[in-house]
């Protein structure tokens, strides 16, 4: 056997190719439009209703079950521990963690699964947040000369994060999370979202699975039922980074309000240089060093190929 084989057969995952996979989907249809679809779809994104119907409809039916099943056995403990006298809390949500680099699509696939999800029987009331609103505020990252670093792991209010998936994994009727906005580059002042004990919550984030940091006991990836890792060559990231850099410049940029607007007037080439100095300095790094490493923690690994389709699925064995 030679050492790939040997590394292959000791993976704890095991690799579903998109055929076999897809074959998972025979008999469901998706409950999306094509209309639908393209709103969902985030900038560069390439997503379409065959993608949906043999990758991620299978995946959320997946999901229900595992959550279905986290329901069960969670009621199955709350009858043997009434035998004690226990108080039952009632149910908890199903808490899903999506992680991977910027621009690898992770956006669109938690938006898709949230709307997927909602629509089978075990899941109907689905929220998603993402950690871009615990990131700190630039005023604070300047303050701590991180600003540079916006998106590594120590550029988030990590114990605020973990304080509100830890209310809402207990049951808490209602919790608020701060907004983040993608126009001013920053969280918005007194802006708040609202999470009501739904039934599933999708956190999404660059460094959801990243393990608990030096001194502290708890990471928020102990809070979470299942994992999802999008995965994709580095090389193809960096292009698809580079993209979306072109078109937001021709877009979003051109808005006097955008913390980007400095970048509107660029060339092409220019701004082709731009976006990667911008990847090799900051975003390219921190996928190397932080997010990558953080791959083999996940439930579940999505491999992207250089068109953005998934081309296979590694779903952990043990």
């Amino acid at each position: 056997m030679s050492d790939t084989a040997a590394t292959r057969s000791a993976s704890v995952f095991q690799e579903i190719l998109r055929a076999e996979w897809a074959a998972l989907a025979d008999g469901m249809r998706s409950p999306l439009t094509p209309d639908e679809i393209r709103a969902i779809r985030g900038l560069g994104d390439e997503l379409d209703l065959t993608e949906v119907q043999e990758v991620y409809l299978p995946l959320s039916r997946l999901l229900s079950l595992y959550a279905a099943g986290s329901q069960r056995l969670y009621q199955d403990t709350q009858r043997f521990l009434d035998g004690a006298g226990r108080h039952s809390p009632g149910l908890t949500p199903f808490v899903i963690g999506v992680a991977g680099s910027v621009a690898v699509g992770k956006s669109t696939i938690a938006r898709l699964l949230r709307e997927l999800l909602s629509h089978w029987t075990d899941t109907p009331r689905v929220e998603l947040v993402t950690t871009d609103g615990f990131l700190y505020p630039n005023a604070e990252l300047e303050r701590r000369g991180l600003m540079d670093r916006k998106g590594f792991p120590e550029s988030y209010d990590r114990r605020a994060l973990l304080a509100f998936v830890s209310a809402i994994k207990s049951g808490a009727p209602s919790v608020t999370a701060p907004v983040y906005s993608h126009l001013s580059y920053d969280i918005v002042p007194s802006a708040s979202v609202t999470v009501r004990r739904p039934d599933v919550l999708i956190v999404e984030g660059l460094n959801v699975l990243q393990p608990a940091p030096q001194g502290q006991a708890l990471a928020l990836s102990d809070l979470f039922d299942f994992t999802i890792y999008v995965d994709a060559d580095a090389a193809d990231v960096a292009r698809w980074y580079e993209e979306r850099f072109l078109r937001l410049q021709r877009g979003a940029f051109k808005d006097p309000g955008s913390y980007f607007h400095r970048y509107a007037s660029l060339s092409e080439d220019e701004a082709r240089e731009t976006a990667r100095g911008i990847w090799e300095r900051i975003n390219g790094r921190n996928l190397v060093e932080n997010i990558l490493p953080t791959r083999e923690r996940a439930r579940l690994v999505l491999r992207k190929d250089a068109d953005h389709a998934v081309r296979s699925v590694l779903l952990r064995k043990i």
